[in-house]
């Protein structure tokens, strides 16, 4: 192995678990991270053969998970609109959310779809906006932008 080839794939699912995991629950909850946490690990180990040696692993695994959280939101617009509450059997598993901020949150999801994904990049996974822009399939500019206007329209929306 070269010094400039991607570490073994165990040792980046094991650095960048954690962050993909933050990441998706915060952007789909924590029953569909589960399944996009999967599907964007399993997408990760196709393509990793493939990964040029000097890209930004972290800003690839989250672009992947962006995508399948994507797919996740679409489909749920698709969905039926569930009439009961879910069993609560992930409460077992997950440790106890912290207190959410249920306002900021409505307000995160009422952003159009390229503000609230880089608002949530940047504050859920704490990536810059150079990754932000990788992320989302745009210029580093237009990332910064779409962050701005996100913010801007957040702070209107839930008052400090």
């Amino acid at each position: 192995m070269s010094a400039s080839a991607p570490p073994p794939f165990q040792r980046f699912l094991q650095e960048q678990r954690a962050p993909v995991w933050r990441f998706l629950v915060a952007s789909v909850g924590p029953v569909d991270a589960d399944d996009c946490f999967q599907e964007t690990f399993v997408s990760a180990l196709r393509a990793y053969p493939r990964l040029r040696a000097d890209s930004n692993l972290r800003a690839w695994v989250l672009t992947i998970a962006h995508r399948k959280a994507l797919d996740v939101h679409r489909a749920r617009a698709r969905g039926a609109v569930p009439v009961a509450e879910p069993d609560d059997f992930e409460r077992d598993r997950v440790p106890p959310p912290q207190p959410r901020d249920e306002a900021l949150w409505e307000a995160v999801e009422e952003l159009p779809a390229r503000q609230r994904s880089a608002v949530m990049l940047r504050f859920v996974a704490d990536l810059a906006h150079r990754e932000i822009a990788d992320a989302i399939g745009c210029s580093e500019d237009a990332a910064r932008r779409s962050l701005h206007e996100g913010l801007t329209k957040l702070r209107k929306a839930v008052p400090a």
